[in-house]
């Protein structure tokens, strides 16, 4: 959408449009009296497949119901060359021409008249007013010389961190999660409601950290209560020894989500059964299927994932053959066997979702058969986080040798996963072919924003990051000193852990 709105939406805007929106605002939207109340209840199902749980929607033009979850709203617009369709729970526009939900400063004020109506009916008052300036407050920030204004070169989030003695596997884990753009959003809007009766809570300690990030301040911050709380909720990660950033950062989002309560009452959505804004963000779920090699009976299992770890070609576990081109390679713009050879990120994921076979000493039950028998068993992600993090296994540690694995993963700035979904799976096994992208489908597509580097050796290294500050520009976070890097040193640099958020995100 450009910068002076969406460009379909005059199209909607002739005749009688604004009696036309009122109406479809009372009738299916906010529904102030008991008697709309009934006519949505009954009408507002899904006209292709009867459902009233997959976020209905209404094409605006001809007042047509359908599920955007599973895209038959989106099948009626390309269809009948309609554009826009109304959120029959929240009352949002969609555009299918700009594929992302629009404002328009007609339409808002036709759906805030009608709400209020509707919670006058209701006997509520009103509920959530947005605030908006007086003239007076209006004055008072336009005068005001201290208010900051975000440009392109804009450097408010970017500060360096002490190092309190081998903390940099703290550090770089720490600039990782400043600039993860929801985890920014909730922290810097004092979301978080503190239980805990003593000051070791470390969501609080993250709130004061995103305040001291976000302040302006360019002296770098010393985290030092960090550590302490650190050392207190994680004994594991306790002294000035060099630990490993990935342990951190597991242990890190561990307390923040005990620390951090659901306090909204709303059931979870995810697969931890949690509504901490940690599991909102984090929480993906993988999908395990056990095939019985003689009934074929499958046994699927899901279990909740803050991360993926994936296998790298060098280490002791034999690293799958992959045909050139395979699963995902062409999706995301990469080829296996470039010229340099180099292993890509999706090989990596075309390997972690591969069939494999347990073999004779790893037999199970098989609910089919009544007897153990030998399976096969396959990954893949049944539900995707919004953010998703990629631990590339660099150290090695078996009983014969303890080493460090520097083989060179090239990955891309954008991530499609739709290759390795449990539904792309199920769209196989039915003969149907999925590698085309959809322009009408982004839920699976995801953009680099950090990668955490180890330099050095086992015994000996060193961690920095890579951040995405604005949308091509990136810097590297090495303790306290922060400068400016490119593309091309991200892209080139060895890689560790992998951030990469969701292009868009759908409200549930």
């Amino acid at each position: 959408m450009g910068p002076t709105g969406c460009p379909h939406v005059n199209s909607y805007k002739v005749d009688n449009w604004k009696q036309n929106l009122r109406v479809i605002y009372q009738c299916f939207v906010w529904s102030g009296s008991a008697e709309t109340r009934k006519r949505k209840a009954k009408s507002c199902v899904c006209h292709m497949c009867g459902s009233h749980l997959s976020r209905l929607h209404s094409c605006l033009h001809c007042v047509f119901f359908a599920c955007f979850s599973k895209k038959h709203i989106h099948d009626h617009a390309k269809s009948k060359r309609h554009s826009l369709a109304i959120d029959l729970l929240y009352g949002g526009i969609y555009c299918f021409g700009c594929q992302d939900y629009i404002y328009d400063k007609d339409i808002e004020q036709i759906a805030k008249e009608e709400q209020r109506k509707a919670w006058k009916m209701q006997g509520v008052g009103e509920r959530f007013l947005t605030w908006e300036p007086n003239k007076r407050e209006l004055e008072l920030l336009r005068h005001n010389p201290k208010r900051r204004r975000i440009t392109s070169n804009c450097t408010i989030g970017l500060r360096g961190l002490i190092n309190l003695g081998n903390t940099c596997f703290m550090n770089c884990i720490v600039q990782a999660l400043t600039h993860t753009p929801l985890l920014r959003d909730f922290f810097l809007s004092d979301r978080h409601k503190c239980e805990m009766q003593s000051n070791s809570c470390l969501v609080c300690e993250m709130s004061q950290l995103f305040q001291e990030f976000y302040s302006g301040h360019r002296s770098p911050h010393i985290p030092f209560r960090l550590l302490h709380l650190v050392w207190t909720h994680a004994r594991h990660l306790a002294g000035y020894e060099q630990q490993d950033a990935h342990e951190f950062l597991i242990a890190a989002l561990d307390v923040l989500h005990k620390h951090c309560k659901d306090d909204n009452g709303k059931k979870a959505n995810n697969p931890n059964h949690c509504n901490c804004i940690i599991d909102q963000i984090f929480t993906g779920g993988l999908q395990s299927d056990v095939t019985c090699q003689v009934c074929l009976g499958v046994s699927t299992t899901i279990d909740p994932f803050w991360d993926i770890s994936l296998d790298l070609p060098g280490s002791s576990t034999p690293f799958w053959p992959l045909s050139p081109g395979g699963d995902g390679s062409a999706l995301n713009g990469e080829t296996h066997t470039s010229s340099s050879g180099a292993t890509t990120l999706t090989d990596c994921l075309r390997r972690f979702t591969r069939p494999e076979h347990l073999g004779s000493g790893a037999k199970i039950k098989c609910s089919g058969c009544h007897s153990y028998q030998e399976s096969t068993k396959q990954l893949t992600m049944k539900k995707l986080p919004i953010v998703a993090c990629f631990h590339l296994k660099r150290f090695e540690h078996s009983a014969k040798l303890r080493r460090k694995i520097t083989t060179y993963v090239s990955f891309p700035l954008e991530l499609d996963m739709t290759p390795f979904m449990a539904s792309s799976k199920e769209s196989r096994i039915n003969g149907q072919c999925q590698q085309t992208t959809d322009p009408f489908n982004n839920d699976n597509k995801y953009s680099l924003f950090a990668v955490v580097n180890h330099q050095g050796t086992l015994e000996s290294g060193h961690y920095t990051t890579f951040i995405r500050q604005h949308k091509d520009q990136w810097f590297k976070c090495d303790d306290a000193i922060i400068t400016k890097a490119t593309i091309k040193d991200v892209l080139d640099s060895e890689g560790y852990l992998l951030f990469y958020h969701k292009q868009f995100l759908e409200y549930e």
